[in-house]
């Protein structure tokens, strides 16, 4: 079985399921769901930049709006458990949390302790992170001693039924 881990910041997409699901023809999958909550205030200001460079400047006005901290936590604990529930659904083994607090560090041990053969960050588009190679990905690969794939996350919503 081909264990990935799964670093996320909003639910999974039946795209983005059918996405990663496939990445690997018809090996069978197991994932590790790792929720990353919206963080603090100070990278509203980068996200509502990336809205702008992409042209969604309705998205950009909205950045605010979103939950932020401690008020995430729960958002993101639904959007775990969408996720999982979507995962298994297409017949993958699937477990998960939210991560808080020094997500780098909890994704390089869930690598080791699981022996995890990769790690995909589906995430949209920061451009003025990756610009600066200090988006998710970039980060990832000097810490985690394997491969690590970056892929865009569809933007419809998840279907939350």
């Amino acid at each position: 079985m081909f264990t990935s881990v799964l670093m996320i910041e909003k639910p999974l997409s039946s795209v983005d399921v059918e996405f990663v699901t496939t990445l690997h023809g018809d090996e069978e999958m197991s994932f590790i769901v790792l929720m990353q909550p919206r963080g603090d205030q100070a990278v509203v200001l980068l996200r509502a930049i990336d809205d702008v460079a992409l042209g969604e400047l309705r998205e950009a006005v909205k950045e605010g709006e979103e939950p932020e901290g401690r008020a995430a936590e729960l958002p993101a604990q639904e959007g775990l458990d969408h996720s999982l529930r979507v995962l298994r659904e297409a017949g993958c083994d699937a477990v998960g949390q939210v991560v808080e607090d020094h997500p780098l560090d909890k994704l390089k041990a869930v690598v080791e302790e699981a022996g995890a053969d990769e790690v995909i960050v589906l995430t949209k588009p920061h451009y003025v992170e990756e610009f600066f190679h200090r988006d998710w990905a970039s980060r990832a690969r000097h810490k985690v001693g394997v491969p690590v794939l970056k892929l865009f996350a569809h933007n419809d919503e998840p279907d939350t039924e």
